[in-house]
């Protein structure tokens, strides 16, 4: 069994996330490290917030707390939904930790040493008024592209374009409001990617044949336009600190590395938060360091971190000349939209994780978005689409068929599995069904392609629901009682293979139907096609119970209630 590191994109510390955000990083990397440790391979899925920069900063401003304060509690938030939301981490960080910054400051001195960090003279917006220079976001204004007032100094929320600090109109200070402003000489580090281009794209030409043609086109279009040299450090309170035993002008002038530069060391660091809990057993150097025949390395991200996972962090790791591990795949994903529109974080526009819970369990949110999920194009989320989806494949195809199977055996045969009867031609075509679906199924997740897999699990469904409606139990067993158990065992069969094969999309709702079984070993542990196509695990005189209605349906009132609260269209920007 191989060893899997699996890694999705840090979530930024400044409030909830949307449905989006959880579609194009967390949720399918949760799938996929499920079905994976199924299987019995070794998994390792680490994940942080991403807590520094700007944002955090003004945001703690904003509720007059102290940054570290608000990362914590923002934290704390974020990992109670994504607990809610059923992710199996192995372990959920912060950017902000120890870790993170002794790794930080390793691999900016090794850069240094290897003549691929440079201190350089520029020029930048300063405010008398804060005294202090005022990084991107710290300075606001009107965009001179379309007008809006609360343009930030790196780009217009409203327009999307890319600006400058000194792009905007009439720009002020975003901490004091301040419109006495100056252009001063201050000095910052940067990180020669141009002496490393070639580096990078050998290496990514070693990659790009097996990645998703979504992560390989960016990547390959940021190679193609050349990289540039970027400032690794900011003028903020708030950030791992420039060493001071390497650059003491710097360190004494208070720097810190830009965002963008620690923030993928913290995969690395979350990792070594997790061995330092139990430094005894785990050993996080063996995940990173010197692991390329050992480990295989799975990121998952949308489509606008794909240039910093490809093209950046693999620079300043080829830079360090260290062995440390890269991405062997990365799994690109593109947008959800909310209605056609954008989701937006900063203007509340959609559905928010936090907020989907509020209204229902996990499992209707998980299948939905997996099944829906952004792979070759965006998508779009509607509630109409969000309802259907629910009655048709989780009401309707698969809770139902549990619970009308063991609602009418336990109602003619008793509380435990009906015996009598031997499998004749129609279970053994349905096995033969069973087995091709259920290697398609892991073809699919194998290849990470997340809606062929969920239209393959939803065929699993809907060949027992096909079976039931042959085999008619409910008037077989007038003529033929044996024949209406054998039909009964086999359904309670299907319902613990779906109960196996479902936990990477659905766990709260598979731990339900395997926990119907009053079975020796409850386990979730997986069913190869050729197990599969018997379908004997559940013996004759096996105890169950019939759970609770496993999915409700939504109704036309629930519908207009949805669209009432979130709305049925993007709101204008």
């Amino acid at each position: 069994m191989a060893r899997h590191l699996i890694t999705s994109a840090l979530p930024y510390i400044n409030g909830i996330k949307h449905l989006g955000n959880m579609v194009g990083s967390m949720l399918p990397a949760d799938v996929y490290a499920r079905y994976l440790r199924q299987r019995g391979h070794e998994v390792l899925y680490i994940c942080a917030t991403d807590e520094h920069g700007t944002p955090a900063e003004l945001a703690a401003k904003e509720q007059g707390v102290p940054v570290g304060e608000f990362c914590a509690s923002a934290h704390d938030a974020q990992k109670a939904v994504y607990d809610g939301f059923a992710l199996a981490f192995d372990y959920f960080g912060r950017s902000s930790s120890p870790q993170n910054t002794e790794i930080t400051q390793h691999f900016a001195r090794r850069l240094n040493e290897n003549g691929f960090i440079e201190e350089r003279a520029i020029r930048q917006v300063y405010s008398p008024a804060d005294g202090r220079f005022l990084p991107d976001r710290y300075v606001e204004g009107t965009c001179p592209h379309c007008g809006y007032d609360k343009a930030r100094g790196d780009q217009c929320e409203n327009c999307t374009r890319v600006l400058d600090p000194t792009d905007l109109i009439e720009p002020r200070s975003a901490i004091s409001g301040s419109t006495d402003l100056e252009v001063r000489e201050t000095k910052h580090l940067f990180l020669l990617q141009s002496k490393l281009q070639h580096e990078v794209e050998e290496w990514v030409a070693r990659h790009e044949e097996e990645w998703p043609q979504l992560a390989a086109s960016i990547a390959r279009k940021w190679l193609n336009e050349g990289l540039h040299d970027r400032a690794i450090t900011r003028d903020l309170d708030w950030g791992v600190p420039v060493p001071a035993d390497t650059w003491p002008d710097l360190a004494a002038e208070g720097k810190v590395f830009y965002v963008w530069f620690d923030a993928p060391i913290e995969y690395i660091g979350a990792t070594k938060e997790w061995a330092d809990q139990d430094p005894e057993n785990r050993d996080w150097k063996s995940w990173w360091y010197d692991a390329d025949d050992t480990v295989r390395y799975t990121e998952f991200m949308a489509k606008d971190n794909v240039p910093f996972h490809t093209v950046m962090f693999p620079a300043t790791e080829l830079g360090v000349r260290e062995p440390w591990k890269k991405v062997d795949y990365v799994k690109a994903f593109n947008w959800l939209t909310y209605y056609g529109g954008k989701f937006s974080t900063s203007q509340k526009r959609g559905v928010f994780t936090d907020q989907a819970l509020d209204i229902l369990p996990a499992d209707y949110w998980r299948y939905f978005l997996i099944a829906n999920a952004p792979e070759s194009d965006d998508s779009s989320f509607t509630w109409e689409h969000f309802t259907a989806t629910v009655n048709k494949d989780l009401a309707d195809t698969l809770g139902n068929f549990v619970n009308r199977v063991l609602s009418f055996s336990k109602k003619r045969f008793g509380e435990a599995v009906p015996a009598g009867g031997e499998p004749g031609e129609a279970e053994t075509r349905l096995g033969t069904e069973i087995a091709t679906l259920l290697a398609e199924y892991e073809a699919q997740m194998e290849a990470l392609q997340f809606r062929k897999a969920a239209a393959a699990l939803r065929a699993l469904w809907s060949a027992g629901n096909s079976y039931l409606e042959e085999k008619a139990p409910w008037l077989e067993i007038k003529t033929d009682k044996d024949g209406a158990a054998l039909t009964l065992r086999t359904a309670m069969n299907l319902i613990h293979l779906y109960a196996v094969v479902s936990e990477p999309f659905i766990p709260g709702t598979a731990a339900a139907m395997r926990q119907a079984f009053s079975l020796e070993e409850d386990t979730a542990t997986w069913i190869t096609p050729d197990e599969a196509r018997a379908l004997t695990t559940v013996a004759a005189g096996t105890p169950f119970t019939v759970p609770p209605v496993l999915f409700a349906k939504l109704t036309d009132d629930d519908l207009d209630a949805y669209k009432e609260r979130f709305g049925g269209e993007p709101q204008p920007a």
